[in-house]
């Protein structure tokens, strides 16, 4: 069984503490900012420590989480390095950091790495259900890494692992699928409503189609699950769409519109549609771009 230290009672902070299964790990010790504890505190195990900053020094677990906002991450490690005087294995759970940010403790002798689940934590108590079946991110030192894996699998989770110098870019894809997805679902509505519907509406309407989009990628490969106009290279179609977008939105609208033509384009090539049907849309896209103001 592994002891584990926890710094940082946040949504992820807690979603661990509460899906350790209590057979291979014990949370010995919490560590929180605030004078007030959360309340799933009280369904940890009676024996787990609630401290403060100041007593990192009296942590000694196998393992330690650093599960604290981003900018707080290179402090702590500076401060949990000058406090404590063993080498336990020390993880954030960060997704755009990479391992090497816990330098100050790999100077001490520490293994270091990241473990980042790939999922929406909303907060601590859905924790074990968002984790189940989730992909975590795993990197740093080889030690790190195999406990890592380990701590992901026991979580339910399915850990996959990448070169250290990568980290920052893989969390740039992280949020290009979704936080990008959210901004582009924005951006239809706001198209939407030129029509007269209401954004609450035109979300409505749309969202059966995303979902049923969302479904098809999970079955197929992107450019199988590419429907529509650039998936047919539907030249005429995309004329009709550029008049009225131009008509009726924002320049930034229709360069959304156009970008994300340009890539499905790509995949539209990729199922075999007409390369001269394709290259005469490209052409036209290209010349749409070129009259916006950049």
């Amino acid at each position: 069984m592994l002891s584990v230290s926890i710094i940082g009672a946040g949504r992820v902070g807690g979603a661990l503490a509460l899906s350790l299964p209590r057979e291979k790990f014990r949370v010995e010790s919490l560590v929180i900012r605030h004078d007030i504890a959360p309340s799933w505190i009280s369904s940890l195990d009676p024996g787990t420590v609630v401290l403060k900053a100041a007593d990192l020094g009296r942590i000694a677990t196998d393992v330690i989480f650093i599960t604290t906002q981003d900018p707080f991450i290179i402090d702590v490690a500076r401060d949990l390095a000058s406090a404590i005087q063993y080498s336990p294995l020390v993880y954030h759970t960060s997704g755009s950091y990479p391992s090497s940010i816990l330098d100050p403790l790999a100077r001490k002798g520490c293994d270091t790495g990241s473990i980042h689940p790939l999922v929406s934590i909303s907060n601590a108590e859905l924790g074990r259900e968002r984790f189940e079946g989730s992909y975590f991110c795993v990197e740093g030192t080889e030690r790190a890494v195999e406990t890592g894996k380990e701590i992901v699998t026991s979580l339910g989770g399915s850990p996959f692992s990448i070169d250290t110098r990568f980290k920052t870019l893989y969390h740039a894809a992280a949020v290009t699928a979704c936080g990008h997805l959210v901004a582009l679902f924005e951006s239809a509505i706001e198209i939407m409503t030129k029509c007269g519907i209401t954004p609450a509406d035109a979300k409505s309407i749309l969202m059966p189609l995303v979902i049923s989009t969302v479904k098809n990628l999970s079955e197929q490969d992107s450019a199988a699950a590419l429907t529509g106009t650039f998936a047919r290279a539907d030249i005429e179609t995309f004329t009709r769409h550029l008049t009225s977008l131009n008509e009726n939105v924002s320049e930034d609208l229709l360069e959304i519109y156009l970008l994300l033509g340009e890539k499905s384009l790509e995949l539209a090539a990729r199922q075999g549609v007409s390369h001269d049907r394709i290259e005469t849309m490209r052409t036209k896209v290209s010349i749409a771009k070129s009259k916006l103001k950049w």
